[in-house]
């Protein structure tokens, strides 16, 4: 099954127990609303699905992972109601993951900015590329990761959040957000990454779907508020992609683009 959105997609297949939901953007894997929208959904869906023993979440093409939110997107946004409603967008796919009672895996090939890094950090098992290079790159248009920012800190501890959030032009490498726990693998090789992916899921896909269930509970304690902090949070980057400083910092980045 495949979602067509704005020249982009959300696609969904089942093999064997293994649902694998792949996205892609024009726009380096960027995440408009639309098709945050669709995660979410496919997400859901997948979690409730019998035939489904494990995810697997992944986007398409060799370059970036995930370039975070649309910047065309961003720049529309004229009122508080339309910020709230785009930010509340990767609340929604976080919570997703959160809620899904199977495990979830990402399958991450390239550089992940932004949401990008929040998608890579809400997964429960993340396996990546040494290419895989991470950015919160918020701070430098004037708001900041704040919908996506408690599920970094929740994988990787608050020093390492706030590198990510204090250094937004900085790159760091796929080794670095391992130590930090973000990955949990990183592989030479695409080949390498994709057999590491196959041979992960097959193995969940033959485990047992109770005791699953039960570890994601443990994994994600202490988040059951999270459906109300994650909404707060949209509020204020929806208030904050209304100001000059970011209106500004958004047009000079899409000029050069």
């Amino acid at each position: 099954m495949a979602a067509d959105i704005q020249n982009g997609y959300v696609k969904v297949e089942t093999h064997n127990g293994i649902t694998t939901i792949e996205f892609f953007h024009p726009q380096s894997n960027a995440l408009p609303h639309a098709i945050l929208e669709q995660l979410a959904n496919e997400i859901h869906a997948s979690g409730t699905d019998k035939e489904t023993k494990v995810i697997v979440i992944r986007s398409a093409g060799e370059k970036a992972f995930c370039a975070g939110a649309s910047f065309t997107e961003l720049a529309a946004i004229d009122n508080e109601k339309k910020g709230y409603d785009f930010f509340i967008g990767f609340a929604n796919v976080i919570n997703a993951i959160r809620k899904c009672s199977k495990l979830v895996i990402g399958r991450i090939h390239g550089k992940c900015v932004g949401g990008g890094v929040g998608l890579a950090a809400a997964v429960d098992y993340a396996i990546a590329l040494e290419s895989a290079e991470v950015r919160l790159s918020e701070l430098s248009i004037g708001i900041g990761p704040f919908v996506v920012g408690p599920v970094i800190e929740r994988k990787m501890g608050e020093s390492g959040f706030s590198q990510l959030a204090i250094d937004s032009n900085m790159w760091r490498n796929a080794d670095w957000a391992r130590k930090k726990g973000l990955f949990a693998e990183v592989h030479p090789t695409i080949e390498s990454l994709n057999e590491s992916v196959f041979r992960l899921s097959n193995q969940l896909a033959h485990s047992n779907p109770q005791a699953m269930a039960e570890l994601k509970k443990v994994f994600w304690k202490g988040t059951d508020d999270w459906d109300e902090l994650l909404s707060k949070r949209a509020e204020i980057s929806g208030k904050l992609v209304l100001s000059k400083f970011t209106k500004d910092a958004i047009e000079k980045f899409r000029a050069k683009a």
